[in-house]
């Protein structure tokens, strides 16, 4: 059978002078949400946009605003992206001094609350969250730069993460992002993620839109249960 998937390309490889002509591209290819990676210079060596820059691109933006926080601490920043408009907000465990906290947040703010797991990050975390989340994202490379290759192990990382959201009897899609392409796209929508996540596939390619199409044509490659 074919998994169900969704597509979201990530406005960190975007061209930043043509913010609002790369969200209408995409989306007019399809794509699911957009994803909006906020880096602090403090939790990665990286330094990117903030709650500002969300806003502006919200009345572009027909799709739900995914945002991933890469920052510490957590929860001052969260109120301002909700008055930006974000849908989703997912943060790391590591950077926050109280997790369960951290999601109660988000999630009175009207927001959905998601957590995100490095490669090294056990999956031990979601034993004691998973109830209260919305969204697991897997990190497939290690967080702070895009256009890094994709960490094979990832593809059984996403496979016990979908036993374990099962055996919770969770409903919360699995996203994965790192070096997802045209070579990975079919192998982790097999093992189980459902959001998938790419930047330099769709903004690195000199037409985003049709790079946008070809991701999602990949993807359906992905015929049988893992």
């Amino acid at each position: 059978m074919t998994r169900s998937f969704r597509i979201a390309p990530s406005l960190l490889s975007a061209d930043f002078a043509r913010l609002g002509d790369e969200v209408h591209a995409v989306i007019d290819a399809g794509a699911d949400l957009v994803h909006f990676d906020v880096m602090d210079n403090h939790y990665v060596p990286n330094l990117t946009v903030g709650p500002l820059v969300c806003e502006a691109i919200r009345p572009h933006a027909s799709v739900p605003i995914d945002v991933h926080l890469m920052v510490q601490p957590v929860d001052r920043i969260v109120p301002d992206f909700a008055k930006a408009g974000a849908t989703y907000v997912s943060f790391h465990p590591e950077a926050s001094s109280h997790v369960d906290r951290t999601i109660a947040l988000i999630r009175d703010h009207g927001m959905r609350p998601g957590l995100v797991l490095n490669p090294a990050t056990p999956t031990g975390w979601l034993d004691w969250t998973v109830d209260k989340l919305d969204l697991v994202l897997l990190m497939s490379v290690n967080p702070g730069f895009g256009g890094q290759a994709f960490i094979p192990g990832s593809i059984d990382k996403v496979r016990r993460v979908r036993d374990l959201l099962a055996a919770a009897g969770s409903d919360a899609p699995i996203e994965i992002d790192g070096g997802i392409d045209l070579n990975t796209a079919a192998d982790v929508v097999a093992a189980g993620a459902s959001i998938l996540v790419a930047g330099n596939a769709i903004f690195g390619t000199v037409d985003p839109e049709a790079a946008t199409r070809a991701l999602r044509t990949a993807a359906l490659r992905s015929t049988s249960p893992a």
